[in-house]
C-alpha cells in the first residue's frame, strides 16, 4: 500500500496526473470485480468517492493479478485481496486462501501428534492412504471403530489396539493414521518408539529427569507404544518404567495402543526373561494383565512394504 501511494504521489508531483492517472484508472475500471463491486454499492459511491479510493482500487487489481499469477512479491502471501466498504470509501482487505487454510489446518493437526523417535512423515499418515488388502482390512476396520467410538464419547474408556504382525506390514503407519484422524477432531496423541524410549530413560538417570519423562508419557491422553518387545528389557525398564506407565493408564482408563512383531503370548514370554537372564514369569504376567486390559489384539499380515519400497527404488 505504501509503495502504491508513493507511486501515485510521484505522478501528481511530476504533473503527469491527468494522463497517467486516467490510464491507470481505465485499466482498473475495466476489472470485472471492480465493476461488480461499484455496481453493488452504487448508492454509497459517487465519482468523488471512487476517485479518492483510486489507490485502493489499484492495489486490489495489482495484488489480485499477482495472486492469480502466483508471483513472489505479493503484499500478503497466502491471502487473496477483497474489496470492502469502509466509511463510504472503498478499501482492500485480505482473506486467507483455501490453500493457506488447508496448510494451517494440517499444521494444527500435526501439532496435536507428539512423535517421539518415530519414522519421518508418520504424522502425515491417513486412513484414506492406508492401502486395503484382505490381510489388513480387519485392522483398519478396528481402527475406524475405535475412532468412531472415541469421538462419540471421548470421556468413556475405550480399549486401544495391539497391532501384531511381521516387519513392514503397516502397523506403525496405521498408528499414525489413527492419531491423524483423532487430531482432525482436536484430540492429541503421543506416538513413541518404545526401544528408543527405553534407551532415553537409561540416559535420564544421570540427568535426574526419569520421573519427569515417565509422568509426561503415562499421562498422555492417547498413547501409542510402537515396536514393543523388539529389544530385551532390563527388569527396571519392564517394572519401573513400562509397568508404572501401564498401571497408571489402566487405573485412569486412558486409551493405549501397541504395535509389535510378537503376539501377546510371545510378548509375555519375552518379558519373562530380563537382560540378565532372570526368569520372572509373575512380573511378566503382571505387565500383560495391563496390556490385555488396555488393548485388543489384532493381527496384521501381508508383504513387507518397506522391503518392497526399497526394491522398487
Amino acid at each position: 500500500m505504501d509503495d502504491i501511494g508513493k507511486s501515485l504521489t510521484k505522478i501528481i508531483k511530476e504533473r503527469k496526473w491527468n494522463e497517467e492517472f486516467n490510464q491507470l484508472m481505465k485499466e482498473v475500471m475495466r476489472d470485472p470485480d471492480v465493476v461488480s463491486f461499484i455496481q453493488e454499492h452504487s448508492e454509497m459511491l459517487d465519482n468523488s468517492a471512487i476517485e479518492k479510493s483510486a489507490a485502493k482500487l489499484y492495489e486490489f487489481v495489482n495484488e489480485k493479478k499477482k495472486y492469480q499469477e502466483n508471483k513472489e512479491n505479493q503484499l500478503a502471501p497466502g491471502y487473496q485481496p477483497n474489496l470492502i466498504m469502509n466509511h463510504h470509501y472503498i478499501d482492500v482487505t485480505y482473506v486467507p486462501t483455501a490453500e493457506l487454510v488447508a496448510k494451517q489446518r494440517e499444521k494444527s493437526i500435526k501439532n496435536l501428534i507428539h512423535s517421539m523417535d518415530m519414522p519421518k512423515g508418520i504424522r502425515e499418515a491417513t486412513l484414506d492412504d492406508f492401502q486395503n488388502t484382505s490381510e489388513r482390512l480387519q485392522a483398519k476396520m478396528e481402527a475406524m471403530d475405535f475412532i468412531e467410538a472415541y469421538l462419540t464419547a471421548p470421556k468413556k474408556f475405550h480399549r486401544g489396539l495391539y497391532l501384531q504382525g511381521s516387519f513392514g506390514v503397516g502397523k506403525t503407519y496405521l498408528l499414525g493414521a489413527i492419531a491423524h484422524d483423532l487430531a482432525e477432531s482436536g484430540f492429541p496423541s503421543t506416538l513413541m518408539h518404545f526401544p528408543s524410549f527405553a534407551v532415553e530413560m537409561k540416559q535420564s538417570i544421570g540427568e535426574n529427569t526419569t520421573g519427569e519423562k515417565i509422568e509426561a508419557v503415562k499421562r498422555a491422553p492417547i498413547l501409542m507404544l510402537d515396536d514393543i518387545g523388539a529389544d530385551s528389557m532390563s527388569s527396571w525398564i519392564r517394572d519401573d518404567v513400562l509397568g508404572v506407565i501401564l498401571q497408571y493408564r489402566m487405573q485412569e482408563q486412558l486409551p493405549t495402543f501397541f504395535s509389535s512383531n510378537l503376539d501377546m503370548k510371545q510378548l509375555e514370554e519375552h518379558l519373562t526373561f530380563s537382560q540378565r537372564g532372570e526368569d520372572e514369569p509373575l512380573k511378566a504376567q503382571r505387565i500383560m494383565e495391563r496390556v490385555r486390559f488396555l488393548a485388543k489384539e489384532v493381527t496384521m499380515q501381508g508383504v513387507n512394504r518397506r522391503q518392497q519400497q526399497y526394491e522398487n527404488n
